[in-house]
């Protein structure tokens, strides 16, 4: 195109494309109108005059107009039809997909005669979607920072990346292992990684020589030349894997300390490393296994992989077009500028909420008036209570303990907002009319209780061996649940019966469509094919990993499992392993499309515990096992299939990717095990006196569900007369709700606020309690609203090209900072004593204190002897 044309739509002008020749736009541009919108294209001034009726909902930017544009010629009627037809298949129920462009295309296909004059703007606006769709990607956001295009001659897996990723994957490992019983938690992610692995990749770009050698015919090079984006990826990659930390480290902790099980065998580090040497590759295999569902489809964004792209791009990428943005002003600012600008700011501003003034952190101002009120501690409190405080928090650790508000499409974020009102609501009827005894305990706990209102004591009621014995448990109590923790488990039943009759509504196509892929596998296919994008269509340039390779890697880690269970005093048959396994092949390929599109991870921790506590009824240790092998190995799978699609992202040739994944996970698992063994040391570990925070919640709420699945069992929780049987009505009303959701769709196809509505997500945000609250999520949904609900819409280019960047600074930020804090003033014991760092926890807010309490020798339910 060149300067000074014009292009017209429907006879209408569209674009009009102009130079300025210099770096500024004139004085006299106007950019009052909603539907202008400005880019610098190359060197000359772009400007977007989107003036023909629904144009402007197609949510494209400027620069991606342009490009499609080139080539809408080459597109007929009859392909772009084909094209549209497939878009509705495969998007129609997509919540990522822009509703107004669903309704263009749906008024497209239903059109009588599109030789007809008053179609010709509809058909350009379908011709550039097309475009888009074939030659890009459907989504603004995956548009926005993932080329659509491949480097191949870029150096891959290179003897720097291999170094830097190895030492990243033990410090990041040490870290996140040291870390993960704090509450809140601190964890370093990949845009850590990805922040230090620049400096340190061009460094060794300068100093190493250029030693190399001849391997069947290609130069294997010591610096084979400037550090690349797939380098700086695959390194981040690796950092990705390491820093994931080994779920059985919950089993093994519940086992070891006196004041859990007490079982002195799981301290043996040969116990430990083959748990998490077999749960982790597990999970690594099946992830290889289901690539043809939840990496190779375009569907499947993983949302949360977005920023650590974007940083990527940010490094490598030198063309920084300006952008026009709020306030009416043109930002020339590069997207490496405002990372550093604002990690810096997150960096500084931590140590505030994190340090300093604590009482930013947890902000339950409200019970300041009154600290000893316990109904306004249990309603707006922040640390016990359930934080209804619309100001609860300025600390963005806190507003992200559950998702990245940023990354996180806004649909899901605001479903999960209106399940955890609901919950909210539910938890407050529950404590204060007393149902099942909950006004005995604090309203938001995830501790198990006993008839008396204190913690309950498993070792009461089992042997030696860690087995169930009925007449102890009669002379002792039954196991009770908080408020809040009691309305997780309805919740929790809704999402499973939910996930499973959603994505056979929704999804079934897409799973057709991997079957197919699975069996065709690189064969391709002529004409226009939206199963395969345009991401995909450059990967078969390389060579694809066998399936064989993972499931060999699966068969050997199960191996290792083996051995854990049968080497130790489990009382545990090692068939545990098979059925876990075959739970987590069944349930990872809906879990993980619903994560791939939504962001968010439905996990299978209380399914598990429901068969595996049925199954081996009375021995906790056994329900454990199945938990890990059926939930941490699907958990594992996801995590893994989410790093996957990062190397898809940047064309990383999947042979590479398997093996610096091998490589990292086997590192990690090795680091995580030795920092376990230095934590199992620390003096009152996982209590409330523990040092550096390590209370441990995820700990406890592992051991409740042990207690409450394992060693009491099911059938007497939930079973027929059991003490919780009625929660189970969550199970028909999640499976209900997603059929009652596709009616609702059928119904108002064209309703935006109903295409926006996910089932899954509402009943996920239910989950979200005990012992986390809103001060958790009220101000992710804050955040998240004003970036993708009003900046978004407003500025799409502004948001493309910074929106990813932000999220990755923020969190480098106050991950870098929560180390630094913690190893500088955490284990000297260090603080600050004053008020602003001792209000949040004083009062009940502080202590959980319960509605009615219980006399001095006297207990309440079911008189001893009678229990079932």
């Amino acid at each position: 195109m060149s300067k000074n044309d014009e292009i017209t739509v429907g006879g209408a002008p569209a674009l009009q494309y102009s130079s300025s020749g210099s770096d500024h736009l004139s004085d006299e541009h106007e950019i009052s109108k909603t539907d202008e919108k400005d880019v610098y294209a190359g060197e000359g001034k772009a400007t977007v005059t989107v003036g023909a009726a629904g144009l402007s909902d197609l949510q494209v930017t400027g620069d991606d107009f342009i490009d499609a544009e080139k080539q809408v010629d080459s597109l007929s009627i009859e392909d772009t039809i084909a094209i549209m037809k497939q878009v509705k298949e495969f998007h129609q129920y997509d919540q990522n997909f822009p509703h107004n462009v669903m309704m263009r295309v749906n008024e497209f296909l239903d059109a009588d005669d599109l030789t007809d004059p008053q179609y010709r703007e509809l058909i350009h606006e379908m011709k550039v979607e097309a475009i888009l769709v074939t030659e890009n990607s459907p989504y603004a956001e995956v548009r926005a920072i993932v080329d659509n295009f491949d480097e191949p001659e870029l150096a891959v897996s290179t003897f720097r990346a291999y170094l830097i990723g190895t030492l990243f994957v033990f410090g990041g490992a040490f870290v996140n292992q040291l870390f993960t019983n704090r509450q809140p938690s601190v964890v370093i992610t990949a845009n850590v990684a990805q922040l230090l692995a620049y400096p340190a990749g061009t460094g060794l770009a300068k100093i190493l020589p250029d030693w190399g050698f001849n391997l069947f015919g290609s130069r294997v090079s010591l610096n084979p030349g400037p550090f690349n984006k797939k380098e700086h990826m695959l390194i981040t990659i690796m950092a990705t894997v390491g820093f994931q930390t080994p779920y059985t480290n919950n089993i093994i902790i519940s086992q070891y300390l006196p004041i859990y099980f007490n079982q002195s065998y799981a301290g043996s580090f040969a116990y430990q490393i083959l748990g998490t040497l077999s749960t982790n590759f597990i999970g690594y295999g099946l992830a290889g296994l289901t690539r043809d569902f939840l990496v190779f489809p375009g569907f499947c964004v993983w949302p949360a992989s977005l920023p650590t792209v974007a940083l990527n791009k940010a490094f490598h990428d030198g063309s920084d077009t300006p952008v026009y943005g709020p306030l009416g002003r043109l930002y020339s600012a590069s997207k490496l500028k405002v990372f550093y600008v604002i990690f810096a700011a997150s960096f500084l501003y931590f140590w505030l909420p994190g340090f300093l003034f604590q009482n930013l952190s947890y902000f339950n101002w409200m019970t300041w008036i009154a600290p000893d009120n316990i109904k306004l501690a249990a309603v707006t409190g922040g640390v016990t209570g359930l934080g209804f405080n619309p100001l609860s928090t300025f600390d963005y650790n806190q507003i992200t303990v559950q998702l990245d508000p940023l990354a996180t499409p806004v649909f899901s974020v605001l479903n999960n907002l209106f399940g955890m009102v609901v919950a909210g609501f539910m938890i407050l009827g529950f404590w204060f009319n007393n149902i099942y005894e909950t006004a005995h305990f604090p309203i938001n706990s995830n501790k198990a209780f006993d008839n008396t209102g204190k913690r309950y004591q498993i070792l009461k009621i089992i042997d030696e061996k860690g087995m169930f014995v009925y007449e102890k448990y009669q002379q002792y109590s039954m196991a009770y649940l908080g408020a809040g923790n009691a309305v997780v488990y309805i919740f929790f039943f809704a999402v499973y019966s939910a996930t499973f009759s959603y994505v056979i509504l929704f999804h079934r196509h897409e799973i057709v469509v991997g079957f197919k892929r699975l069996l065709r596998r690189r064969k391709q296919i002529d004409g226009p094919n939206l199963s395969d994008d345009i991401h995909m269509r450059l990967m078969r340039q390389y060579k694809e990993v066998p399936h064989w390779w993972y499931g060999l890697t699966m068969l050997a880690a199960m191996g290792c499992g083996f051995a854990c269970v049968a080497a130790f005093e489990t009382y545990t048959t090692p068939a545990v392993v098979i059925y876990g396994v075959l739970m987590a092949l069944i349930a990872c390929v809906p879990i993980g499309m619903i994560a791939a599109v939504t962001g968010i991870q439905v996990t299978l921790n209380v399914l598990a515990e429901f068969i595996g506590g049925a199954w081996v009824s009375g021995n906790a240790l056994a329900m454990n096992y199945f938990k890990m092998y059926g939930y941490v190995t699907t958990a594992h799978t996801l995590f893994f299939a989410n790093d996957l699609k990062l190397a898809h992202y940047l064309k990383i040739p999947p042979r590479a990717t398997f093996t610096a994944q091998m490589w990292a996970t086997l590192v990690s698992s090795f680091v995580c095990t030795a920092v376990l063994n230095y934590t199992l040391k620390i003096d009152n570990l996982c209590t409330a006196d523990a040092p550096f925070g390590l209370t441990c919640p995820g700990i406890n709420t592992f051991f409740t569900a042990a207690v409450l699945w394992g060693t009491v069992g099911p059938h007497r929780i939930f079973g027929p007369g059991g003490q919780y049987t009625l929660l189970l009505i969550g199970f028909p009303i999640g499976f209900i709700s997603s059929f009652a959701y596709w009616y609702a769709r059928k119904r108002a196809p064209t309703s935006k606020f109903i295409r926006s509505l996910h089932p899954v997500m509402i009943f996920t945000g239910g989950i979200y309690w005990s012992p986390y609250n809103l001060t958790n999520f009220l101000g992710a949904a804050y955040v998240s609203a004003f970036s993708w609900l009003y900046i978004r819409p407003r500025h799409l280019a502004f948001w493309s090209k910074f929106n990813y960047i932000v999220s990755a600074a923020l969190a480098a930020g106050v991950a870098v900072a929560s180390v630094i804090i913690f190893f500088s003033t955490g284990i000297s014991e260090r603080s600050v004593d004053w008020w602003g760092n001792e209000a949040y926890a004083a009062g009940c807010d502080g202590e959980g204190c319960v509605l009615q309490t219980v006399a001095k020798g006297e207990y309440f339910g079911p008189r001893k002897g009678t229990f079932l």
